[in-house]
């Protein structure tokens, strides 16, 4: 889904909007009505009239991108470059959503993440800027020691198949949070046994294709009493409480910047494991 994740500055703006010209804003990858019942309630993530550039519409690898509707932008403030807005935009937004929105993560309390690419990342950052303690895993040792280099406490290689049990180990009982954030059902059910007894499951990854229709480890849910949670971006008005804060930096998930020309590779990339950090369109030059 290419072209979600975006930010820039208006150069034209309605004659109903308060932004003009020159305004430096982000918007979110769900955009939404304003005027559904989801969107009147606060949820606009789940927005019945929703518009997501790169699913199935035109995407923001453009110079120029619409945005319908103004309450979906948010102000970027000028000490925030542009790439570093744009390549965490849905990543860092997505996962603040998840720990805060949905799963109360607490301080002392043990989250576990699979998946260690920009949602893995993120969640690791947001997890110890709330002062949870962080476990990762992956399959790629280069990725677990970026990990552990931003703070995780311990990093599993995920090819013992043993993670869900070293999670246990570890933590005495299981993690109160694990996220999933591959969308693939092996990395599911460990999230899911790695666990302890009413503890939260967060599932970020976007499960598709084979994995769309999952078997999943009911009888773990049922006899440990698990909560799980989907968790898909973050509506625009929560924005200002992650962005203008600066809590959160936001430096080490983007690895480079591209131009425009070098997004085949970058994509093609994703068919086999990657490099930590993700790459960020600056150059849009053809």
């Amino acid at each position: 889904m290419p072209g979600h994740e975006y930010c820039g500055e208006v150069v034209e703006a309605g004659p109903l909007s308060h932004w003009k010209a020159g305004d430096r804003v982000i918007a979110p990858f769900i955009l939404a009505c304003g005027s559904c019942p989801d969107c009147r309630s606060g949820q606009s993530t789940t927005c019945q009239a929703q518009y997501v550039p790169g699913f199935g519409s035109p995407c923001a690898y453009a110079e120029y991108v619409p945005a319908p509707h103004a309450h979906n932008l948010a102000r970027l403030p000028d000490s925030l470059p542009p790439h570093l807005a744009a390549g965490p935009g849905y990543r860092a937004t997505t996962a603040f959503q998840a720990l805060t929105g949905r799963a109360a993560l607490q301080a002392g309390e043990w989250r576990a993440i699979r998946g260690t690419g920009g949602i893995g990342l993120s969640c690791l950052l947001i997890g110890r800027a709330l002062g949870a303690r962080v476990i990762v895993t992956d399959i790629v040792p280069e990725k677990l020691d970026h990990a552990l280099a931003l703070g995780a406490e311990v990093a599993f290689n995920a090819t013992s198949g043993t993670a869900a049990e070293d999670i246990i180990a570890l933590t005495g009982g299981g993690a109160h949070v694990s996220v999933e954030a591959l969308g693939i059902e092996a990395t599911t059910n460990s999230s899911l046994r790695s666990l302890r007894p009413l503890g939260r499951h967060l599932q970020i990854g976007l499960p598709t294709g084979r994995h769309a229709q999952m078997q999943v480890d009911m009888n773990t849910i049922y006899m440990r009493q698990l909560a799980v949670c989907g968790s898909r971006g973050m509506p625009s008005w929560r924005y200002p409480s992650l962005i203008e804060t600066g809590r959160l930096d936001v430096t080490p998930i983007v690895a480079h910047q591209v131009a425009l020309s070098d997004a085949s590779a970058e994509l093609a990339a994703f068919d086999r494991p990657t490099m930590p950090g993700v790459a960020v369109i600056t150059d849009f030059a053809q």
